[in-house]
């Protein structure tokens, strides 16, 4: 159900670890769970995020929710296509509905972060 290729936080954030950065966007469960996305705010490129803070917001025709960073270090992109398109989020959260990147700080981990199998079992709960 969720890619097992990803670490998950209990607020429903993904990451997507490659060589230097981590990509971050908001799982298919949180998607869901928000309704029809329609206005996405993100922090800037060069900005600092730190691990649990809220860093930017989801807006649907339900809600408004918090997007928390799932790790601390500097924003390097950020998904701009959302500006114009925020219902990729919806349609593909894990491909084109991404939302930020960061450079993860030095010492920085996301070993605490969840596993698939744990992610599922804490969402079914």
């Amino acid at each position: 159900m969720f890619p097992d290729d990803l670490k998950y936080t209990a607020e429903h954030e993904w990451v997507r670890t490659t060589a230097a950065t981590v990509r971050i966007g908001i799982t298919d469960y949180a998607q869901e769970a928000l309704g029809d996305i329609v206005y996405v705010q993100l922090p800037e490129v060069g900005e600092t995020v730190t691990a649990g803070a809220a860093v930017g917001e989801l807006e649907s025709t339900k809600s408004v929710s918090d997007v928390y960073s799932p790790v601390t270090g500097e924003v390097l992109a950020r998904n701009d296509a959302l500006d114009a398109t925020p219902e990729l989020v919806n349609s593909d959260p894990y491909g084109a509905g991404w939302l930020f990147e960061v450079a993860v700080s030095e010492g920085a981990a996301t070993s605490e972060l969840m596993d698939a199998t744990t992610y599922e079992q804490t969402v079914s709960s």
